[in-house]
C-alpha cells in the first residue's frame, strides 16, 4: 500500500481505540494512540503472515509479540482490520467471555495473538526463544517484539537481552516506544532509564532509533533494519512517540496511561479523529 493510503487508516485505527476504552471505562488509550503508526505498518508493510490461516506455530512466516500488552487495543485494531478477526468484535473489547481480554490472552483463541502478555518484562524473553527456534530449524523468517520504556525497569529484560546477543539470535528486530510515560508518570522521574542506546549497544546489539509517529519513518528504519539481520547481533529499535498521538488535551500526557475518555472526551477526541474506514 502506498504510505497515504497507510496514513489514512490511522485515525480509524485511533477512533476505534477510544471508542473501547469509553465503552468499558477501562483500558489504555494513552500508549495505544502512541503507538498507532507503528502498528499499522508493521501489519500492512512490514510482516510476512497470513490473516487469513493463522497458525499458532508461526512456521515460515513472521512472528509479532506484543510485550507491553497493556496497549491491547492498539493490536486489536489492527488486526482486525487487517482481517484476522472481524471488525464489529471490537466492540466486545473487555468484556465477559470477550477473545479481545484487556491484556491479549490465548485461551481464548485470538487470532494473531501467541503469547499471553501484560505481565511486563516477559516479552522479550519469548522474542528470543521463538527467534531461537527459528534458527535452529532453519527457518527464515524473523521475529518482532515491541516493549515499553518503562518496562525496561524490569530486570528480565536485561536478562533476555544478554541472552539474545550471547547466543548470536540475529534474526530478532525488537522495538521500545520510548515515549518517557509510565503510570506513575514520566520514566525520567520514576526511574531514569539513562541512555538507552549506549546500553543496549553495550549489551552487544546493533541499535537503531525513529520517530515513530512519522510512517514513512517506521517503515524505512524497520527495512533498514532488516538488513542488519544475520549478521551475527539481534536488533534493537529506539522508537520516540508521543503518548496519546492524535488527541490535543491527551498527548504528552502520562496520565492517559490507564484512563478511559468520559462521554464529553470522548465527543472531543473524535472530533479531531476522521473517520475513514467506518466505525463498528
Amino acid at each position: 500500500m502506498k504510505n497515504e493510503e497507510l496514513k489514512r487508516i490511522c485515525p480509524q485505527v485511533r477512533r476505534d481505540i477510544l471508542r473501547m476504552t469509553h465503552a468499558v471505562q477501562s483500558g489504555h488509550p494513552g500508549g495505544s494512540l502512541g503507538c498507532t503508526e507503528y502498528f499499522v505498518a508493521m501489519y500492512y508493510e512490514i510482516l510476512r503472515c497470513n490473516p487469513s490461516a493463522f497458525k499458532m506455530d508461526g512456521i515460515n512466516e513472521d512472528l509479532f509479540f506484543l510485550s507491553n500488552g497493556h496497549i491491547s487495543p492498539v493490536w486489536y485494531s489492527v488486526l482486525a482490520h487487517r482481517g484476522f478477526f472481524p471488525v464489529k468484535e471490537l466492540a466486545t473489547f473487555r468484556k465477559i467471555n470477550s477473545r479481545l481480554q484487556g491484556h491479549p490472552a490465548t485461551a481464548e483463541a485470538l487470532p494473531g495473538v501467541r503469547v499471553a502478555s501484560g505481565s511486563l518484562g516477559q516479552g522479550l524473553s519469548v522474542a528470543a526463544g521463538a527467534a531461537l527456534a527459528k534458527k535452529l530449524n532453519n527457518d527464515p523468517c524473523l521475529v518482532y517484539s515491541l516493549h515499553g520504556d518503562g518496562e525496561l525497569q524490569e530486570g528480565q529484560i536485561w536478562e533476555a537481552a544478554m541472552f539474545a546477543a550471547a547466543k548470536k539470535i540475529d534474526n530478532l528486530i525488537s522495538t521500545i516506544d520510548v515515549n518517557n510515560a509510565q503510570i506513575d508518570g514520566r520514566t525520567t522521574d520514576v526511574l531514569n532509564l539513562g541512555d538507552l542506546k549506549a546500553k543496549w549497544q553495550a549489551f552487544g546489539w546493533n541499535v537503531m532509533e525513529m520517530n515513530g509517529n512519522v510512517i514513512e519513518e517506521v517503515i524505512s528504519t524497520i527495512k533498514n533494519a532488516q538488513q542488519l539481520t544475520g549478521k551475527g547481533k539481534p536488533v534493537m529499535i529506539l522508537m520516540k512517540t508521543l503518548m496519546g498521538k492524535g488527541v490535543d488535551f491527551m498527548e504528552d500526557n502520562y496520565k492517559w496511561h490507564g484512563s478511559a475518555p468520559d462521554n464529553a472526551q470522548l465527543q472531543k477526541a473524535l472530533s479531531q479523529l476522521e473517520e475513514t474506514l467506518g466505525d463498528y
